[in-house]
């Protein structure tokens, strides 16, 4: 069955329900359609190491920033192999999927099935999987949860009493349970980011005003119906729409999803008015066709279970993440690099009751549904996997959550693990955006580890409702450089490159044995967009006496928003501070956003400092000072341009030094 869709039952609805199962009952009289595995992928025109001729540009820059190896699912299908089966009298080819290796056909002609399967390329012969599409739109079966009655349609949004930079209306509660609007205040929306969503349909996604604004900026790159095969996804079912609009709706005041600035592809895999194993190679093309173009995250609100037949349905035991083909596919599309969510399923109520698939997965981020208290909805979907996996993964708002109305656009009440998962998908693409360099697990254990239940898990929420904020400080630390050591120069010399923005500071500060608390010893203020910046200072010691426990510790200060540790070191002081040996020092070479220069002496010296570029002009000149027997400069160097420049010092108006730097 459709494991994630919601009704409002009313007379009209049962109707309509009554007169097309009138009509599928003669489209669904004989299976027409089937899935032709083929063996192998020899004489392929395309290899392995020239991917370009079948993958985009961008879809190859992931593979090397993740470094990611192209293998042979990458391929397309042996073109000869599909000669083949196209001409076959009487056979259209729907679709094909390279990573299954198989095609999809329709034919009614048992002489062309038979000619099929003797094909020597052939694996297993032709697998009947489903009548030809009735393309008729139905209502979805009683067993799913309807609307919380307790939930009114339109309520008085709640106060927004943070001085955010989207007024989000209704759906303020759905985000700052998971502290989007942290990731959005710091300039985090997925702008730049690529995300598909895969439903059965998106009904009026061209006309309503909740996409007005994705689409006056054409943020809407690509549309297609699998089913159907053709571009048109805006007259099929309204699910996708709504899920849709949890992400992408920027209505201020009224509604803002939790991506409204990403680049969207509308994919329709589903047949909302039957259900066969077709849609789940439907979807695998789906998949393949994201990650032929580059896409980074793919929004899945559909489950399997059983069938409008029942000699397809699966057993609770085949959830196991490896039997069905969606799971299948869902794992290639993760190990391609995409960040795949999906949604629990809504059978926590019914007799089914555990997780459907793709939820299975285990390279998937798994969402149930809570309500905005962070209570588990009855409906949602338990865990574990059949092989025994924390599923779901996490879980988010679900059980009223707010998603577009579908007549008007305007926010309303809906309930279903469907809307919980494109919250999720929406915050994780702006997590991602901030960290790109991270690949797609990486980032899906950051969202793992900023749950409230990480350290116990359950079979309903997982680990539970994750926190963005946490997320980012997370995924901030763990891709920091830092060291913190003595130096030769009688000083502690601290290095940072750390991911930093205007608004945020690090903090060096220090505590000796005699002091009650850390002071603070230097800060570095960045400025600009959220990039990689380096920070090189040296810490005089010659004060200090041998034998002194140093304490060190760098605060990350993130704005208002919070102040964490990024690293701390205890340094036992040994070493004696008389200078016995003159030295300049320049570190660290190649430089970053600053460097120092330090002059050691045995006696006192005038001291000046100058840098030039290659063209000799002058970037920098120090005033001449005393210099004592250790002399630190820190020269700022973020606004030079990429080269090699010489730095020269003179002592006493002699010039003794010159050094060249790469910046």
């Amino acid at each position: 069955m459709i494991n994630k869709f919601l009704i409002r039952k009313t007379g009209g609805a049962l109707l309509l329900t009554a007169l097309v199962f009138l009509v599928s009952l003669s489209a669904e009289a004989q299976l027409n359609r089937y899935l032709i595995r083929f063996r192998d992928k020899q004489n392929n025109a395309h290899t392995i190491s020239n991917p370009s001729t079948f993958l985009s540009a961008k879809s190859m820059a992931r593979r090397a920033r993740y470094q990611i190896p192209f293998e042979e699912t990458d391929l397309p299908i042996t073109a000869r192999y599909l000669d083949s089966i196209r001409s076959v009298p009487n056979v259209i080819i729907l679709n094909a999927s390279k990573w299954l290796n198989q095609v999809c056909i329709r034919t009614t002609d048992a002489n062309a099935l038979a000619r099929i399967n003797a094909m020597p390329f052939v694996l297993g012969g032709a697998t009947a999987i489903a009548p030809r599409s009735s393309n008729i739109f139905q209502p979805i079966p009683d067993r799913f949860p309807v609307d919380d009655p307790n939930v009114p349609d339109w309520v008085d949004r709640p106060a927004d009493v943070q001085n955010n930079v989207y007024d989000y209306g209704l759906a303020l509660p759905q985000i700052r349970m998971h502290q989007g609007d942290f990731l959005h205040n710091w300039g985090f929306r997925g702008a730049a980011m690529h995300v598909g969503v895969t439903d059965a349909g998106f009904f009026k996604y061209l006309d309503l005003v909740t996409f007005d604004s994705i689409r006056r900026k054409n943020q809407i790159r690509e549309t297609w119906d699998f089913v159907t095969n053709d571009a048109n996804v805006n007259e099929d079912h309204p699910h996708g729409t709504n899920c849709f609009s949890t992400m992408s709706a920027n209505l201020p005041g009224n509604f803002v999803g939790t991506a409204p600035e990403s680049q969207y592809y509308l994919y329709r895999t589903e047949d909302a008015a039957t259900e066969y194993p077709v849609e789940e190679h439907f979807w695998a093309v789906a998949a393949e066709r994201a990650d032929s173009l580059g896409l980074d995250v793919l929004s899945v609100s559909l489950g399997y279970t059983t069938f409008s037949r029942s000699q397809f349905d699966y057993t609770q035991a085949q959830m196991d993440g490896n039997t069905s083909m969606i799971a299948r596919a869902a794992d290639l599309a993760s190990r391609k690099g995409m960040l795949v969510v999906v949604a629990a399923g809504n059978d926590g109520n019914a007799s089914w009751r555990t997780i459907a698939t793709p939820a299975d997965a285990d390279s998937v981020l798994t969402v149930g549904a809570v309500n905005s208290s962070g209570i588990a909805a009855g409906f949602s979907s338990y865990g574990p996997s059949a092989d025994g996996q924390i599923k779901p993964d996490v879980a988010a708002v679900g059980q009223g959550a707010v998603v577009a109305n579908t007549v008007n656009g305007q926010a309303s009440y809906n309930n279903g693990t469907s809307f919980a998962a494109p919250i999720i998908a929406g915050l994780a693409t702006c997590l991602w955006e901030a960290f790109p360099e991270v690949s797609n697990m990486a980032l899906i254990n950051a969202i793992r580890r900023s749950s409230n239940r990480f350290a116990t898990p359950n079979d309903r929420v997982g680990y539970g409702i994750p926190d963005m904020k946490k997320a980012f400080v997370d995924l901030q630390q763990r891709t920091a450089i830092r060291s913190i050591q003595l130096n030769a120069t009688c000083s502690t010399l601290v290095q940072a490159q750390v991911k930093m923005s205007a608004g945020m500071q690090l903090l060096v500060e220090r505590k000796l044995p005699t002091q009650s608390g850390f002071q603070l010893r230097t800060s570095f203020n960045p400025t600009g967009a959220f990039v990689s910046q380096s920070f090189s200072w040296a810490d005089d010691l010659a004060a200090i006496p041998e034998g002194t426990a140093i304490q060190y510790r760098l605060r990350m200060v993130i704005g208002a928003d919070t102040t964490y540790t990024l690293d701390s070191v205890a340094i036992n002081f040994i070493q004696s501070c008389q200078i016995t040996q003159e030295r300049i020092v320049v570190a660290p070479n190649p430089v970053g956003d600053q460097f120092q220069v330090i002059v050691v002496r045995t006696q006192p010296a005038r001291a000046a400092i100058a840098v030039y570029a290659a063209n000799g002009q002058e970037v920098y000149r120090s005033s001449e000072a005393q210099a004592q027997t250790l002399h630190t400069v820190a020269i700022p160097s973020a606004a030079w341009a990429r080269g090699v420049y010489q730095v020269v010092v003179w002592l006493d108006g002699k010039r003794v030094y010159t050094k060249a730097i790469v910046r």
